[in-house]
């Protein structure tokens, strides 16, 4: 196996000035994938802690708690395949086929002999969950946010396509959708987070909705082992009004299962009330240890 070259992050293209310090300050690397690469960024050292960001996102839905989670830890946020800067995977279009390319990236981007805490959100939760069960003697816990794929029909949500819009009619639409799917307080929705759903856009080709309504993530956590957490929105739209259907499955499906709610938070749970995430998400991954 090669040996992974990592270079300095680069802010300079961010479209918020307050993302360019975060991405400067990342250190950056490339695993395969596909006919290219997936990108890696890291922060910190100690305890590696993996975050796995929402479907047509990347690394920045994180942008709100990599500075908090990382004290005393590596914080590590790839680009999943075919989203954000990661090259699309070659003739793999299910969580449990990204979960491979995940697995076999983080056995060169981790320390030899780490053993890793595992958080994802949306559709990261279902990759996180199908990593969890593929990589079981690494995961030292796993906490999946504002997940689908548990066996519920996911809440209809209505968004509007931007991909053609251009100017003021872009941006309305990026607000529109944020407001309808990932925020619970529509008045939160800060430039930061429309310059995210704009990066997002543009990288987004991975097509990851229609896992939502499965029951893929249980499946993949009845395999799973080791310590279980859930965080969800209040309001989280893709779930509301029964987010404590899937609280109660979540307990129910392993021995010291912790799930809890945010108040007031709808999907992007770890943005709209990342104060409220961080001090929660700490307290699971302290207790377990």
């Amino acid at each position: 196996m090669s040996k992974i070259i990592w270079r300095a992050g680069d802010g300079s293209a961010e479209l918020h000035p307050a993302l360019s310090p975060l991405a400067t300050a990342a250190r950056v690397a490339e695993t395969p994938c596909g006919g290219g690469s997936m990108v890696w960024r890291v922060w910190g050292e100690g305890t590696p802690l993996v975050l796995l960001h929402g479907g047509s996102g990347s690394w920045r839905h994180w942008a709100r708690n990599i500075g908090p989670l990382g004290a005393g830890r590596m914080v590590i946020t790839p680009d999943l395949p075919g989203l954000g800067d990661s090259a699309m995977p070659e003739g793999v279009s299910t969580p449990e086929g990204v979960a491979e390319i995940l697995a076999r990236g983080l056995d060169r981007i981790l320390p030899a002999g780490s053993r890793y805490d595992l958080a994802g959100f949306s559709f990261g939760a279902l990759c996180s969950g199908h990593l969890a069960a593929l990589d079981q003697d690494r995961v030292r816990s796993l906490t999946i946010i504002g997940a689908g794929a548990l066996g519920f029909q996911r809440s209809p949500t209505q968004l509007v396509k931007v991909r053609a819009l251009a100017g003021d009619e872009r941006v309305a639409s990026h607000r529109h959708n944020l407001a309808e799917l990932m925020f619970a307080d529509a008045s939160k929705v800060d430039d930061v987070a429309l310059a995210i759903q704009e990066a997002s856009t543009r990288g987004a080709r991975f097509k990851s909705r229609g896992f939502a309504s499965t029951d893929s993530l249980k499946q993949a956590l009845l395999r799973g082992r080791g310590q279980l957490n859930a965080i969800y929105g209040e309001w989280d739209a893709i779930v509301r009004p029964n987010v404590q259907w899937r609280l109660d499955l979540v307990h129910g499906l392993r021995p010291g299962a912790r799930a809890h709610a945010i108040p007031d938070a709808g999907h992007w749970v770890a943005y709209e009330a990342a104060e409220e995430f961080n001090a929660t998400l700490l307290r699971f991954l302290t207790e377990q240890s």
